[in-house]
């Protein structure tokens, strides 16, 4: 993500339905959040996230998404259907969906209706009858109303944005729940499909592949399908007037750019690099991790971020090249390998951030020594040395410049004790043993570890858990 403290980068001196198997550690994490009542066992309404308490949910995990969506962007109404398909972890009795806003007009459980209730963002469901342990099940959620965005701690805006032509969908870190129903964490990773109806002339983009578009009655419904495992907050379903291209990569990744006509002009010359980033990236990191890549680029001056939505990174406005670079890379550290927790976001900002580093120093740009340098040169009150990155303190702090730029800094001393033949083999395992799944800094260290053969604790405590400017590197 790029952020508004960010604006794009840190300145620098001188940003198809498959079954998902959840892994083991997710599927005991999830149980481990549902504790059991005098009422029977009950899933907790969050996963126990330090930073937002309230994000997942406990007792089940989501293995697929069927989305059905009708926008009107001129009322700004959504009507939806949630089709969830299910695993207890544990035995239910009830169970929470994250829901923000939005009038549930209807609810079943295997087709039973059920009893539900709203509780703040909670939608707290009550099948008919107990669900056992590793029994599946679906859940069918109808509603509707004007979804409206989420105000996150450090005052940005997050969800469902409404712009004059659409709507800019980009949940992170707590969007999601402000149009459909989920289990909104991380943890918890899911395929999708989506069906979009909009005005016709309108365009409405999600990830993954699109299957088809038809148009009757002056509506045109949008189909997409996301194969690959996906967190909820990397959803998307932007709205608005675009230009669309569509190309297949010399690899056969099949690219969907779906840009707003205001921002076209300066847009292109950027997103003609697109294939080259992506190969120039898949040498780095391993292979591109899913079958569809493009860009959304909308004209939504109020956001001032873009978000890596998988798949389809979503633009407020025209990218320069090291934001491309940038949210491209997050398809490898963020969206396929994903967070267990928000506290170690380090490792999806700080490892894109250090992507643009790399790739400016492999294309005629400055060194990452050199990049480096300039950041330690900053005082030591500046605000990048405010918090140590593995540890913000606070969801106020997650996308606060040390996150970005000292979580950078990291990856470069890292990359200074090992030598680069073993660093960038480093990359390459995190990528590729924790495709599709998750990662914690702690495994992170340990893989750095056994890839270097050296103990890299005080490397990784200085530039990652310690608070204030390290000592001269």
């Amino acid at each position: 993500m790029t952020h508004p403290q960010i604006r794009r980068r840190p300145a620098l001196p001188g940003r198809r339905a498959v079954a998902v198997t959840v892994p083991v550690v997710v599927a005991a994490l999830l149980a481990m959040a549902g504790p059991a009542t005098a009422a029977g066992p009950v899933g907790a309404p969050g996963v126990g996230d330090p930073y937002f308490p309230l994000a997942g949910n406990g007792g089940y995990h989501v293995s697929h998404y069927d989305l059905t969506l009708r926008y009107d962007p001129g009322s700004g109404h959504l009507d939806g259907k949630a089709v969830l398909t299910a695993r207890a972890t544990q035995r239910l009795t009830r169970f929470d969906l994250d829901l923000s806003g939005l009038k549930v007009t209807g609810l079943t459980v295997d087709r039973d209706r059920a009893a539900y209730r709203r509780d703040g963002q909670e939608l707290v469901v009550t099948p008919r009858r107990p669900l056992r342990k590793g029994q599946s099940f679906r859940v069918t959620v109808t509603y509707r109303g004007t979804p409206a965005p989420v105000t996150d701690p450090d005052g940005s805006l997050d969800g469902w944005i409404p712009t004059d032509d659409g709507a800019f969908v980009a949940g992170e870190p707590q969007g999601a729940m402000t149009w459909f129903p989920a289990n909104n964490h991380p943890l918890d990773k899911s395929s999708y499909d989506f069906t979009i109806t909009v005005p016709q002339g309108r365009t409405a983009v999600a990830n993954g592949v699109l299957l088809g578009r038809s148009t009757q009655h002056g509506k045109t419904t949008f189909r997409w399908r996301q194969s690959e495992p996906m967190a909820a907050y990397l959803a998307t379903a932007t709205v608005g007037r675009f230009q669309i291209k569509q190309y297949k990569t010399r690899s056969g990744i099949q690219v969907y750019d779906a840009v707003d006509p205001r921002e076209a002009a300066a847009a292109a010359p950027v997103l003609k690099k697109l294939p080259s980033v992506l190969e120039w990236e898949s040498k780095l990191f391993g292979p591109y991790p899913f079958r569809a890549a493009g860009s959304i680029v909308d004209h939504a001056p109020n956001v001032g971020y873009a978000l890596e939505t998988q798949t389809r990174p979503v633009y407020d406005s025209a990218p320069d090249l090291s934001t491309l670079v940038h949210e491209s890379a997050h398809q490898w550290f963020g969206d396929s390998v994903s967070l267990t927790s928000w506290k170690d976001i380090w490792l999806n900002e700080g490892f894109a951030t250090y992507a643009e580093w790399l790739y400016a120093e492999q294309h005629g740009g400055d060194s990452a020594q050199k990049t480096f340098d300039a950041l330690y040169a900053t005082p030591a009150d500046d605000e990048l040395w405010e918090f140590p990155p593995a540890d913000p303190g606070s969801g106020a702090n997650i996308f606060g410049t040390p996150v970005y730029a000292r979580g950078a800094m990291a990856l470069h001393a890292l990359r200074t004790a090992v030598g680069d033949r073993v660093f960038l083999r480093v990359l390459r395992a995190w990528a590729d043993r924790h495709r599709y799944g998750h990662g914690t800094t702690a495994q992170f260290q340990r893989l750095a570890e056994r890839e270097s053969g050296k103990n890299l604790t005080a490397l990784f405590r200085t530039w990652l858990h310690t608070d204030g400017k390290p000592a001269a590197p």
